[in-house]
């Protein structure tokens, strides 16, 4: 088994760094002028710090620079950037108090000035300036996260209940040009959705709003329910966007990393949504499937799976996934399956997703855990701990998804 765990391991490795933002950010600046007035970065998302500092080694300098990132993700100094941590999945005080210094820093611009928009994953959050009580939006965040909705499904609701998303950042910049980067952490990487589109025109509606509050039974307030119903901006005239990264570059990767190994890799999608449990059942019964093929096989999913929470313990949606495969691998000599979240922190966790074996379920049984006891009570995270099963990468600077692999050897 430690075999397969090196194997694994190499995969991650190769994966997470073909999908960091430097080259990325680089490669999207290549043209890019300003047209000599005021430069002011605002960069918010996971991947924030990364991007940022990837930015302003490429252009020289910043007239002055905002960073908005996760807790303990701010690696160092940037020469003009100020960087501020905040909270993440739900947005804290922090993330209101970022957000307003960046609102400061773009306002009174003239047309002459440019503003540099870098944008990860998980800027919801992050990047913030309700237009409710922050303890109502905070509430409200935790209800779609604890109801299973997806991210689309999310962004819809928190674009209007925001001063700076569904494009209403680009128009506070205003006169200035917005020139925006942007790392996709969505399935088919929709402008609009990413971080709740803050420099991008809105193509939802309040009528899906409204929908979506509807299917999961929201508990809103008067003054919520109103904001649902007004429209966001559907047009934007002063925003240029280049969007660089995604699921897709990690998938790639993994395959080719599995390739180099000896498997023969299979993508199976780079669109995956669904229950992470279900997922994980899934490429365990593809391994039982073709246990004894005498063939060496990979296969590759990638995208962003949801946990309906039923209770109280700790883990993400990587680590359930791949802890729902262990029953269906069990027993099997040379098989394994992983899953993680590529900007490093799976949930509210400190790993990046987790590993399984044919061994996982009996030293599982061995420390008095039953797979199907802990899936109910969301608490992949310390049985997966206990069986060293946790995949640990610390933050790694780039958001683009969840990748999955499932290995079987000859």
């Amino acid at each position: 088994m430690n075999a397969m765990r090196k194997d694994a391991d190499a995969i991650v490795n190769a994966s997470l760094a073909a999908v960091l933002p430097d080259e990325a950010v680089a490669r999207a600046l290549k043209d890019f002028k300003p047209e000599g007035g005021k430069l002011i970065l605002v960069s918010a998302g996971k991947a924030a710090w990364q991007m940022a500092a990837a930015a302003v080694k490429t252009i020289g300098h910043v007239d002055a620079g905002i960073v908005v990132t996760k807790y303990d993700h701010v690696m160092g100094e940037i020469p003009g950037v100020t960087c501020y941590e905040a909270g993440h999945p739900v947005p804290d005080e922090n993330s209101f108090n970022a957000t307003a210094k960046a609102l400061e820093a773009v306002s009174g611009l003239s047309e002459k000035d440019t503003v540099l928009f870098l944008l990860s994953g998980g800027g919801s959050a992050l990047f913030e300036q309700p237009l409710v009580p922050g303890e109502e939006l905070q509430d409200i965040t935790r209800q779609l996260l604890a109801c299973g909705a997806d991210i689309v499904e999310m962004n819809t609701i928190r674009k209007r209940l925001s001063a700076v998303k569904g494009g209403r950042f680009a128009e506070r910049c205003l006169p200035a040009k917005v020139f925006s980067i942007v790392l996709s952490d969505i399935l088919g990487d929709p402008l609009d959705m990413i971080a709740s589109g803050p420099a991008y025109p809105d193509a939802s509606t309040s009528a899906q709003a409204l929908a979506i509050a509807e299917k999961y039974s929201l508990r809103l307030s008067d003054e919520a329910k109103a904001l649902l119903g007004k429209e966001t901006p559907k047009e934007l005239t002063n925003v240029t966007t280049l969007i660089t990264g995604s699921v897709r570059e990690l998938c790639a990767a993994a395959a080719k990393k599995c390739e180099e190994l000896g498997y023969e890799p299979v993508m199976l999608t780079d669109l995956l949504s669904c229950e992470a449990r279900e997922a994980g059942s899934f490429l365990g019964t593809i391994l039982k499937t073709h246990a004894g093929s005498g063939r060496s096989l990979a296969y590759i999913a990638g995208g962003e799976t949801v946990v309906h929470l039923t209770g109280k313990g700790l883990g993400g949606r990587n680590q359930e996934l791949a802890l729902a495969a262990a029953p269906h691998i069990a027993g099997l000599p040379s098989a394994c399956v992983f899953s993680v979240g590529s900007d490093g922190t799976d949930g509210p966790t400190d790993a990046a997703g987790g590993y399984v074996d044919g061994a996982s379920c009996a030293a599982l049984a061995n420390k008095g855990l039953d797979v199907a006891a802990v899936l109910k009570d969301n608490d992949a995270y310390h049985a997966l701990k206990a069986v060293d099963g946790l995949i640990m990468t610390g933050p790694t600077g780039t958001n683009v998804n969840d990748v999955a692999v499932a290995l079987i050897k000859a």
